[in-house]
């Protein structure tokens, strides 16, 4: 376990010469401020002068003591730029050990890489193990700026107490997040029946302000009528939506027409799964059948691009998406960095012939879009502004040009989403400062992460030498 107790972290008082970048309705408006925080809130904001602080030198160190008046350090942003905290709205955190993991079999096609890779790496995954990958992914996100996090768990060998496991390695982390465990019925029905009874026990008595629950399940191709047909029962039960893989590789529509005669979308509909929020990942290959269905439901999509390009799935026809249904940005794992998904989903936009004006109304869609579903879990989520949580992300970037409400998404796409978190906090405690991580010990972690990645490597058979 970590030597590093969130409770041991002081609070900030004050955080100087910054760029809050408040949320306002459908705008992002920069205001170069100091502010003070009390209580875990933002209580006061005073704007200062940027020109006159230019000019005043760069003699500073941006971790202050606290003045004798109040209690909790000081930190001087340097001009830096601050905005809301990071969503990552589909990780696994499973999948933190697969790191230079070759395992044979053939891996031609999307169903052969799950085949020989995935379902064997999840079937091999036990507690130490999955304990081990959330505490790396929980520092990895805090590194990139992401304090919430939706993540889509697999350990078919270790179920009972699997989502406790995430929930505890996030919470002592000071982070929150929406988890569920991936229901499929590929292992068998005793599988399927106890990875339901784990979302039943972890929903109806584990789940607070900081932590929720969705009804995982894994992806309709790998989902009987029976096992929809209950998830949607638990659904109800619960109150509480789906997370799910959709529409990831060609060959899910091809099956769902084959086998049920509609797509896996309207296949979901029609059992009642998108009619309570939750998540849908992918969606490379939804169809235009399929907008209407989804546009009626409750449920959001998020992309992962950077993935499907390494699964060469295929990439979504981002322009095709329509305005009604909530886009999201998600890794799958590949990382812990939303930030790069966004920049790479502006690029794919371009790619795909978007006008440089209209990939930026999509990345604003998705950067509002994100707030509003978010919110929906945790109603709190900050614009930043008085008395909201003094929950926010400080960037290593120092805007090179004006910083303003009309400049705002140029600086997101070619400087800050380029930049490292340099300071994150939440209800005023750093849980990174000046690029250290303050409540994980990172040498703990790393060392656990080296011990179970080889455990996980002989588990699998895997040799390597060095």
């Amino acid at each position: 376990m970590s030597n590093t107790s969130l409770s041991q972290i002081s609070s900030i008082h004050e955080l100087r010469n910054v760029w809050l970048c408040s949320l306002d309705g459908e705008a992002v408006k920069p205001e170069f401020c100091h502010l003070t925080v009390a209580n875990g809130k933002i209580g006061e904001i005073r704007p200062a002068d940027y020109q006159r602080y230019l000019s005043s030198g760069s003699n500073r160190q941006p971790l202050l003591p606290s003045s004798t008046q109040s209690s909790g350090e000081v930190i001087d942003a340097q001009g830096r730029v601050a905005t809301s905290p990071m969503v990552n709205f589909h990780e696994h955190f499973y999948s933190r050990l697969a790191k230079g993991l070759a395992l044979p079999g053939p891996m031609n096609d999307f169903r052969s890489i799950l085949k020989s890779f995935w379902w064997r790496l999840d079937q091999a995954l036990d507690a130490d193990m999955v304990e081990a990958c959330a505490r790396l992914g929980v520092a990895e996100s805090i590194r990139n700026g992401v304090t919430y996090v939706f993540d889509h768990h697999s350990s078919p060998k270790f179920i009972r107490g699997s989502l406790n496991t995430l929930a505890r390695a996030l919470s002592e982390a000071g982070l929150r997040g929406v988890l569920c465990l991936e229901t499929s019925d590929r292992n068998g029905r005793r599988i399927t029946e106890a990875s339901f009874e784990e979302h039943r026990e972890f929903i109806s008595h584990s789940i607070n302000t900081n932590i929720r629950g969705l009804v995982g399940l894994h992806a309709p191709f790998t989902l009987a009528d029976q096992t929809l047909r209950k998830a949607a029962s638990l659904c109800n039960e619960l109150a509480a939506g789906i997370h799910i893989h959709l529409a990831e590789d060609r060959y899910e529509q091809q099956y769902s027409r084959d086998t049920f005669d509609c797509s896996a979308a309207v296949r979901l509909q029609g059992f009642g799964l998108l009619d309570q929020p939750g998540i849908l990942a992918h969606g490379v290959h939804l169809e235009p059948g399929d907008w209407q269905v989804l546009s009626e439901g409750q449920c959001a999509l998020a992309l992962n691009p950077d993935s499907n390009l390494n699964n060469a799935v295929g990439l979504g026809r981002f322009r095709e998406i329509p305005g009604s249904i909530s886009v999201l940005a998600g890794t799958d794992g590949m990382h812990a960095s939303p930030a790069r998904s966004i920049k790479q989903l502006f690029l794919l936009h371009r790619h795909q012939g978007g006008e440089i004006s209209e990939s930026f109304q999509f990345i604003r869609k998705i950067y509002f879009d994100q707030v509003r579903f978010v919110r929906r879990f945790f109603p709190d989520y900050p614009d930043l502004k008085i008395g909201d949580p003094a929950d926010l992300v400080i960037w290593d970037y120092r805007p090179p040009s004006p910083f303003s409400a009309d400049t705002f998404w140029g600086h997101l796409i070619y400087g800050l989403l380029e930049s490292p978190a340099w300071t994150v906090l939440m209800q005023g405690k750093p849980l990174l400062a000046d690029h250290a991580l303050r409540s994980v010990d990172s040498e703990s972690i790393s060392r656990s992460a080296a011990v179970q990645g080889a455990r996980l490597f002989k588990k699998l058979g895997v040799r390597h030498h060095g």
